[in-house]
């Protein structure tokens, strides 16, 4: 108890953050010796500048955090720091995961098959009709919905999925003592019964405009696969997919009529490589494909091993490969670099690109057959 405690004081130092919260506990190994961290020590760590070091040397023992766990006994909230029993094990698989988790809810073990559903605030008929047609047939083929709480398609898709009587996340940027937007309440009650909400946030914590950003890569850490249903150029849902793609999730896209702009933002996923979606069983046909992602791979493998494996083909009875279809000059650098299995963080290095540029390239590369993607973010030719 003495270690979740520690934990919650971590997260209620005024300015400190996830990003800053995960590097004490690297440099230091616990929230308890971070806790007693000295302003010199602090200045060791990157980012942290003498000020600034003062004041959390300060700040680090004067926390108290009796309020907080009374707020979390009124409402129900679990927290869960990362490594705890209940901790989603998709999310504690990608880079940078959040130190410290509150729950509504939990999460359990079948929510490993979540995919997130999102899209714009300021969505259209066309736009809702979709968002509860696939989050309905997804929930009946066993997925969790993954979304925001947000007005429009987040709320759609969250309400379609209980009404089908599946489990569905909401994923929150402020703290659970007060849901944002208020007018969602009720809807996040049901969703706490019928599977959970989340955040990252402390209880009190309103939400501010730069906090839904960090919101949203936890939406597309905790799913296999993201869905952006309508979006415009600059919608926060293209956020989401930019950080799918860092974290080597699948982007899908529902397509629009070509002048419209409330999917302006999906048709312009669809054209960098995200993969075409019009109904559910796309999505479900699609991801038979794909590798055994690294979070489950242990279970995959005890499986195997229980039941016995089926000899390899012998060579000869391989058939031809496929021949290589022309790629552009990028294209072409990312498939010369994966003369042998690859890491996408070592290859982003080696090659100069931008993470989001070369996630964006090998989902092309995957959509043509040409390299498959491997568990724990490795590449490889097909």
């Amino acid at each position: 108890m003495s270690d979740l405690n520690d934990h919650l004081a971590l997260a209620l130092v005024p300015g400190l953050g996830p990003k800053l919260t995960a590097a004490l506990l690297e440099r230091f190994g616990s929230p308890a010796a971070a806790l007693r961290a000295t302003a010199p020590e602090l200045l060791q760590i990157p980012h942290i500048g003498e000020k600034l070091a003062g004041a959390l040397a300060a700040a680090l023992r004067a926390i108290d955090t009796g309020p907080e766990r009374a707020l979390l006994e009124k409402h129900g909230v679990s927290p869960v720091p990362l490594g705890f029993a209940g901790y989603p094990a998709p999310l504690a698989a990608v880079v940078a995961p959040p130190p410290l988790l509150y729950f509504r809810g939990a999460w359990v073990e079948a929510d490993t098959r979540a995919i997130g559903i999102v899209g714009s605030r300021a969505c259209t008929a066309y736009g809702r009709k979709l968002a509860e047609q696939l989050a309905r047939d997804l929930v009946r083929a066993g997925f969790t919905i993954v979304s925001g709480l947000a007005r429009g398609i987040d709320g759609v898709a969250h309400r379609a999925a209980l009404d089908a009587g599946g489990r569905t996340i909401a994923v929150l940027a402020g703290g659970l003592s007060a849901i944002y937007p208020p007018e969602h309440a009720e809807l996040a009650d049901e969703v706490s019964k019928q599977g959970c909400l989340v955040t990252e946030t402390p209880m009190t914590v309103a939400p501010q405009p730069g906090m839904f950003p960090a919101r949203n890569r936890i939406i597309s850490g905790l799913g296999r696969a993201i869905i952006v249903v309508e979006a415009n150029a600059k919608s926060g849902a293209l956020i989401t997919a930019t950080h799918a793609a860092e974290q080597g999730r699948e982007i899908f896209a529902v397509p629009g009529a070509v002048d419209s702009s409330a999917s302006a933002g999906s048709l312009e996923l669809i054209r960098k490589g995200a993969r075409l979606v019009r109904n559910a069983d796309d999505v479900i046909e699609d991801l038979k494909g794909i590798s055994t992602p690294e979070y489950r791979i242990s279970e995959a493998r005890a499986q195997k091993s229980e039941g016995g494996t089926r000899s390899a083909p012998a060579p000869s009875e391989a058939p031809p490969p496929a021949p290589l279809p022309m790629l552009e000059p990028t294209h072409q650098r990312v498939f010369d670099a994966l003369a042998t299995k690859r890491h996408a963080d070592e290859l982003a290095r080696e090659l100069s690109l931008a993470v989001g540029d070369l996630s964006r390239v090998l989902m092309q590369l995957e959509l043509k057959k040409v390299v498959r993607r491997l568990p724990g973010n490795f590449y490889e030719r097909r």
